[in-house]
């Protein structure tokens, strides 16, 4: 069976070879994308992300859990147009002031602007960081990359995007243009991140580290 099996596939391929297809793209495992979904603070400034593209990554929304379903979040999105008036108002490596990113020419031309329809609480918090990841995660599979931000001025982002519901949350989207790397620390080590020749360091934990034993 295996030999059959192995051999339909071949055929298949030859085939789409022969008529000039291309192979499918084989599905992305959870790991890759997971291990392909840092957090970039700077961005390829020629890449303009489409309305399309951003309506594709809210859309995973309407997939995902809610508390109590109440789906009560809502989400704008932003794009090249009106990035400018919503980048002064937002921070975007606060563990390094020093370097005051993102850098020039790097920043981000497209944002989704997470608001909800009700008051701030232990649900609608659940439901923000089942969004943000997994608004994330769809922008990594679709090529490309975002950042999640809380550190911004939400009356100044509500003023400008002219919202009628407070702003929880911005995420940023487009392409990447860092280098970022994970590492291996112990439990009691620093934990935040840092730039070392150009590469961005981003410290985790050991799964053993992350399991409370019997």
């Amino acid at each position: 069976m295996a030999d059959n099996y192995l051999g339909r596939k071949m055929e298949e391929y030859m085939a789409r070879s022969a008529a000039g297809g291309t192979p499918p793209r084989p599905a992305q495992s959870l790991e890759r994308l997971l291990r392909r979904n840092r957090s970039y603070r700077g961005y390829d400034a020629r890449f303009i992300v489409r309305e399309d593209q951003l309506r594709r990554i809210i859309a995973v929304n309407t997939l995902t859990p809610s508390a109590r379903n109440q789906q009560v979040l809502r989400f704008r999105p932003v794009l090249s147009d009106e990035a400018p008036a919503v980048l002064p108002h937002l921070r975007m490596g606060g563990a390094l002031p020093e370097l005051r990113l993102p850098t020039p020419g790097t920043e981000p031309n497209a944002f989704i602007v997470v608001c909800s329809t009700a008051e701030e609480s232990r649900e609608v918090s659940i439901d923000l960081g089942i969004a943000v990841q997994s608004m994330l995660l769809q922008a990594v599979e679709i090529g490309l990359n975002g950042l999640c931000i809380g550190a911004f001025d939400r009356e100044a982002v509500r003023r400008a995007l002219h919202l009628p519901l407070e702003p929880l949350l911005v995420v940023a989207i487009g392409k990447g243009a860092e280098r970022i790397e994970l590492t291996t620390v112990d439990a009691d080590a620093e934990r935040a991140y840092y730039r070392r020749d150009g590469i961005h360091y981003v410290p985790k934990l050991r799964t053993e580290d992350l399991i409370l034993e019997k």
